[in-house]
């Protein structure tokens, strides 16, 4: 009988992943995860940026046309103060405008006549704020709960107020003085206007606040300005047949 012999093979073991090997694999997709959330978090970064500025442009986009709209539109009228003589409803300062305008911000169209007052004061957010409040104009008597003896009586922050600015740092107004047909130079602003003819341009310049806080009822905007220039001319509580 004989016997076949066979060929023992070695023992062929197969090579796994050392822990080192492991290590470096970990280490690897924690850099290229952490490189994509740093890049993720920059876009989003810069994504609310542009977001936050397009808000800022809308903002101030509004806001001119709003005043290019109501100061645009204004009507020469009187007002009635209980105890004094009439007075003209165009009456501005720094911080504080009055007027009568066709144009009615709540119903977003000229329309029937309203009482517009514009005011600056400080804003419980910090810094300044700019707000209007707008009620029908039904003839001079309309004036009657705005004025007292003669005298303009200070604008009252109502739940109807619309706020068009908040968080400034300056706002404020000024009024361009009448040129007369002669003039050669410009006449320069006015800080004040009381006359009983309508200024032929009103300014508004306003600011952001670097300190306001967060809670702002609208963006804050950036250096702002808004032109507006007056194309009636006639004197305030003179008759269209006395002209």
């Amino acid at each position: 009988m004989s016997y076949r012999r066979t060929k023992v093979r070695p023992f062929e073991s197969q090579r796994g992943v050392t822990l080192v090997e492991l290590m470096i694999a970990v280490t690897l997709v924690a850099v290229i995860s952490g490189g994509m959330l740093f890049a993720m978090r920059t876009g989003l970064m810069t994504y609310e940026k542009i977001t936050q500025r397009l808000r800022i442009n809308r903002l101030s986009i509004n806001t001119a046309q709003i005043l290019n709209h109501q100061l645009g539109s204004l009507i020469p009228a009187m007002g009635d103060c209980p105890g004094g003589a009439p007075i003209p409803l165009f009456i501005g300062t720094p911080e504080t405008l009055r007027v009568v305008s066709s144009f009615s911000m709540t119903e977003g169209a000229r329309g029937l006549p309203q009482l517009l007052e514009y005011q600056v004061l400080p804003s419980p957010n910090g810094g300044l704020r700019l707000f209007v409040n707008e009620r029908p104009y039904t003839g001079p008597s309309s004036a009657a709960e705005i004025c007292q003896g003669g005298q303009m009586l200070p604008v009252q922050l109502t739940p109807a107020s619309f706020v068009l600015a908040d968080g400034l740092a300056f706002c404020h107004f000024s009024y361009h003085q009448i040129n007369t047909p002669n003039a050669i130079v410009d006449t320069g602003w006015l800080p004040l206007w009381n006359l009983p003819q309508l200024p032929p341009v009103v300014r508004l310049e306003m600011g952001r606040s670097e300190f306001a806080r967060p809670g702002l009822t609208t963006a804050p905007l950036p250096f702002f300005s808004v032109t507006v220039p007056i194309r009636i001319d006639r004197r305030i509580g003179v008759s269209y047949a006395g002209l």
